[in-house]
């Protein structure tokens, strides 16, 4: 049986979509699986699917990866993004069976159309509502991925890259703040309360190492003009991300698809929560979450219209003890 998985779009969401892919590997070893999606590439090694397809997110990319789906023939096309595109797609693809959630107008494409359930339970648990329907047992919901081995390429360059702007392994905790989000600028910590935490981390004798893409530079410059931080900004490409994690003691980020990534592959997460729910989309395992309660939180808001509260005043003090407790435990 050749079985096709759309995997979401989203960094977060495909880390929440490995536990459906470990059951349908586990159910049925001798079928060849085929994973879609724009984060395929970071499942590479795993032993999650046998063909990784790239699905860029341009029509004219996406038109070539589908004929590149076709050629797979899928039997069952389980499509875990709740698109119509998605449900065209597995009807391009030739699938005799094609199960997703009957949402956006897109019944008519699939054969099995399952309920979107009411209330809506975690992003993980949703998408294993579809494995089920198509007779898969759950036997884990909780996201690990392998991490690059010590001897890799990809993890002895991202022990040069951490050397060089914070000293060798053990010389202190190594302490990762994510800066971004591509949800929004909702997600993010304000710029003063990082900048504290970076101070208090540097009075202990730990220097703070912040990550973020390319159009974070700006951030992170602000940051370290006025705080004692190290900054990866930029060059922890998606390439190497899996590896530079692997290395942290500890990752301090807002409810991004890098802090799943990190829990995912063994690396504890503080996870700060604001406008977004902890119930739908906390990252499972060696993680915890840090919420300020207020009564417009969760308002799923991607540009907070009022002054921030449910992360503005999350303490920098509060987050440093979490944050050094966890080092603590792993210690």
């Amino acid at each position: 049986m050749n079985v096709a998985v759309r995997l979401p779009n989203w960094l977060g969401d495909t880390v929440m979509a490995v536990p459906t892919l470990a059951a349908i590997r586990a159910e049925w070893p001798e079928a060849r699986v085929l994973a879609a999606g724009p984060w395929a590439a970071l499942l590479s090694q795993q032993g999650l699917a046998d063909v990784l397809l790239g699905y860029p997110r341009t029509w004219g990319g996406r038109l070539r990866a589908a004929d590149t789906a076709c050629a797979f023939a899928p039997d069952l096309a389980i499509m875990l993004p709740n698109s119509l595109e998605s449900a065209l797609a597995a009807w391009y693809w030739g699938a005799r069976r094609r199960v997703g959630f009957a949402a956006g107008a897109r019944s008519g494409l699939l054969t099995d159309a399952v309920p979107v359930p009411a209330p809506r339970p975690h992003q993980i648990d949703e998408y294993l509502l579809l494995a089920e329907r198509c007779g898969v047992p759950v036997a884990a919901r909780q996201p690990m991925l392998t991490p690059p081995a010590p001897d890799s390429i990809e993890r002895r360059d991202a022990a040069r890259l951490l050397e060089g702007v914070a000293g060798g392994r053990g010389q202190a905790p190594r302490i990762g703040v994510h800066l971004g989000a591509a949800y929004g600028p909702s997600k993010l910590w304000p710029l003063e309360r990082v900048t504290e935490f970076c101070r208090l981390l540097d009075a202990d004798g730990t220097r703070a190492i912040l990550l973020g893409a390319p159009g974070d530079a700006d951030v992170a410059a602000a940051i370290t003009a006025i705080a004692p931080a190290a900054s990866l900004v930029g060059r922890d490409t998606p390439a190497l991300l899996p590896a530079v994690l692997a290395e942290l003691d500890v990752l301090v980020s807002g409810d991004t698809g890098v802090a799943h990534l990190a829990a995912a592959l063994g690396t504890p997460v503080v996870a700060l929560f604001g406008p977004t729910d902890p119930a739908l989309s906390a990252p499972r395992g060696h993680a915890l979450v840090v919420t300020n309660p207020v009564p417009c939180s969760p308002c799923f808001y991607r540009h907070c219209p009022i002054e921030h509260p449910c992360l503005r005043d999350i303490d920098a003090a509060r987050v440093r003890r979490v944050t050094l407790g966890m080092v603590e435990r792993v210690a």
